[in-house]
C-alpha cells in the first residue's frame, strides 16, 4: 500500500451518494479541503438507480395516463403506444446529465475525488483506497465521514437476475416491461413501481406483510391510494407472508399466506434496503455497528470512534435523499465546531410518487393518539377544489392534525398528510408549520393563491379555527 503523505485533507468522505456529496459540497463551501471517495458512479443510488430514474419512469406513466384520458378534455388522439426503449434513453439522459453536473460542481468546489473502495484505518484518520482507477493508496483526514449507502434487500431463495426476479436496480433498466408482475413489498418504493407498471400496461399484484400498504401513513391517506389502485386493476394482498418461489419458462410462481400462490412474468423485490457498512472495514476501528449492519451514531451523527461521523443510508434513519443531505450538512457543521441543531426525525418530510401522490410530515392521527396526544383533525377533499377539477385529478384529500387545547379548541399543528394531485409539491408549508410549532390561528391568517391546489391546505387549517369558507 502506497501512502501519499502529501494527500492530507480536512475531511475525507467515503461514499458519493446524496449524503456523501452533500457533505463534500457543504464542507468545501465552508472552506474545508475535502476528499471524496466513490467506488461506482457519482451520485450513488439516488441519481443512478433510485430517486431520479424512478421518478422519470413515473412521469412517463403520467404522460401515458394523461394521453389516455385526453378525450375528456376534447382532445382526440389515436391509440396510445409505448416505446419503452425511448423511455429508457430519456431516463438515462437525465441521469447522465445530473451526474455530469454533480461531477462538475465537485470539481468547481475543488473537491478531490478518488475512484475506489474506501476503508477506515484503526487510527480513525487514515482511509485506504483500492479497487478503482485511483490505485492502491492511502490518504488522511482530520475528520472522516462514512457515507457508504445501501443496497436492495432480497428474500432467501429469491435469486435476483435481470428479468424474472428483480430489485429496483434491475427494474429501472429492464429491457421491456412484463405483461404481469408481482411486487413483494407495499411500502413507498413498491407502490411507486406498482403504480408505474400498471399505468404502462402491466398487470400488477402487490404482496405486503403488514396489515395495509404504505405502513406508517395515515389510514385516510392509505384508503385513497387503495381505491385508486383497485380502479386501475392493481390487486393488493395485505397481511400475507411470502414463503417461496418457483421459476419456470412461463414465469415465477410465488407462494404466500396459507398455501396460496400467484404466477407472473416478473417478480419485483421491494422489501427495503440494507446498509453497506461491511465495505468500510470497521472491524478493528472502534466504530460500533448494530446487528442489522447500521453504524451507531449520536444525535449529531458522531460514531463511537473519535473524529468519525456516519450519514445517510448507512445509519438507521429514514432512507431518504433529503435526509442524507441534512445529515451531511449537520456532520460538517459539527466538524467546524459550530452549533448543531439535531434533526427531528419525527417531523421530516416524506414524499411518495405513486398515483395518486402521497406527502406528509409529522404525526398521523393514529401515531398522535399512540403518543398520548389529544388531537382534533380537519379533512378537505380535492373533489371540491377548482384547480383539481381543471386538471382532471380530484381523488385525494388534505388532512391536518392539531393538538386539542384544554378549552377544546385546536392549537399547535402536529401533522399534515396529503394524498392527491401534485401533493409532493404542496407539502412545504405544512412541513414548515409543524417544525415551527405553529398554531392553526397563525397559519390560517396566510393567504392561499386562487385557483391552486394549495388552497385545500389553507381550508383545512382554517376549519380548525371554528370558521371556514368552503367546507
Amino acid at each position: 500500500m502506497v501512502t501519499l503523505t502529501s494527500q492530507h485533507f480536512d475531511v475525507v468522505v467515503v461514499g458519493g451518494g446524496p449524503a456523501g456529496y452533500a457533505s463534500a459540497l457543504y464542507g468545501a463551501s465552508a472552506g474545508l479541503n475535502i476528499a471524496l471517495i466513490e467506488k461506482a458512479k457519482m451520485g450513488g443510488t439516488c441519481l443512478n438507480v433510485g430517486c431520479i430514474p424512478a421518478k422519470e419512469l413515473l412521469e412517463t406513466a403520467t404522460v401515458a395516463r394523461t394521453v389516455q384520458h385526453a378525450e375528456n378534455f376534447g382532445v382526440e388522439v389515436g391509440s396510445v403506444n409505448l416505446d419503452w426503449s425511448k423511455t429508457l434513453v430519456r431516463k438515462q439522459g437525465i441521469v447522465d446529465q445530473l451526474v455530469s453536473g454533480l461531477t462538475g460542481l465537485l470539481k468547481g468546489r475543488k473537491v478531490t475525488v478518488f475512484d475506489g473502495v474506501g476503508t477506515l484505518g484503526s487510527d480513525h484518520k487514515t482511509v485506504s483506497i483500492s479497487g478503482g482507477s485511483s490505485g492502491e493508496i492511502s490518504i488522511e483526514g482530520n475528520a472522516v465521514i462514512l457515507a457508504a449507502g445501501s443496497e436492495p434487500r432480497s428474500l432467501p431463495d429469491f435469486p435476483v437476475d435481470d428479468r424474472r426476479i428483480v430489485t429496483s436496480d434491475e427494474l429501472l433498466s429492464i429491457p421491456e416491461l412484463p405483461e404481469s408482475a408481482i411486487v413483494i413489498g407495499g411500502g413507498a418504493i413498491g407502490c411507486e413501481f406498482a403504480s408505474m407498471m400498471a399505468d404502462l400496461g402491466t398487470k400488477v399484484t402487490i404482496l405486503e406483510y403488514a396489515p395495509k400498504i404504505l405502513p406508517g401513513t395515515d389510514s385516510d391517506v392509505t384508503k385513497v391510494v387503495e381505491r385508486s389502485f383497485k380502479k386501475r386493476g392493481i390487486e393488493t394482498r395485505t397481511g400475507v407472508a411470502v414463503t417461496g418461489q418457483t421459476t419456470s419458462d412461463e414465469g415465477v410462481t410465488v407462494t404466500f399466506g396459507e398455501g396460496e400462490s400467484l404466477t407472473a412474468e416478473t417478480v419485483v423485490m421491494s422489501i427495503g434496503r440494507k446498509p453497506m457498512s461491511e465495505t468500510l472495514g470497521l472491524e478493528d476501528t472502534g466504530v460500533e455497528v448494530d446487528e442489522r449492519g447500521f453504524i451507531v451514531v449520536d444525535s449529531t451523527c458522531r460514531t463511537t470512534a473519535r473524529q468519525v461521523w456516519a450519514v445517510g443510508d448507512v445509519i438507521n434513519t429514514a432512507q431518504l435523499a433529503h435526509i442524507g443531505f441534512a445529515e451531511g450538512m449537520m456532520a460538517i457543521t459539527d466538524i467546524l465546531g459550530e452549533q448543531v441543531t439535531p434533526i427531528d426525525y419525527d417531523k421530516v418530510p416524506w414524499c411518495i410518487y405513486c398515483h395518486p401522490e402521497v406527502a406528509f410530515a409529522g404525526h398521523s392521527e393514529e401515531s398522535a393518539k399512540e403518543a398520548g396526544l389529544d388531537v382534533v383533525v380537519s379533512k378537505h377533499r380535492f373533489a371540491g377544489n377548482g384547480r383539481a377539477m381543471i386538471v382532471g385529478e380530484t381523488d385525494g384529500l388534505v388532512k391536518v392534525i392539531a393538538e386539542r387545547r384544554p378549552d377544546g379548541t385546536a392549537g399547535r399543528i402536529v401533522g399534515v398528510h396529503m394524498v392527491g394531485p401534485w401533493v409532493t409539491e404542496q407539502l412545504g408549508q405544512g412541513y414548515l408549520a409543524i417544525n415551527w410549532e405553529a398554531t392553526v390561528e397563525e397559519v390560517a391568517q396566510f393567504i392561499q393563491p386562487h385557483p391552486t391546489m394549495s388552497e385545500l391546505f389553507g381550508e383545512s387549517v382554517m376549519a380548525l379555527t371554528g370558521r371556514s369558507l368552503h367546507g
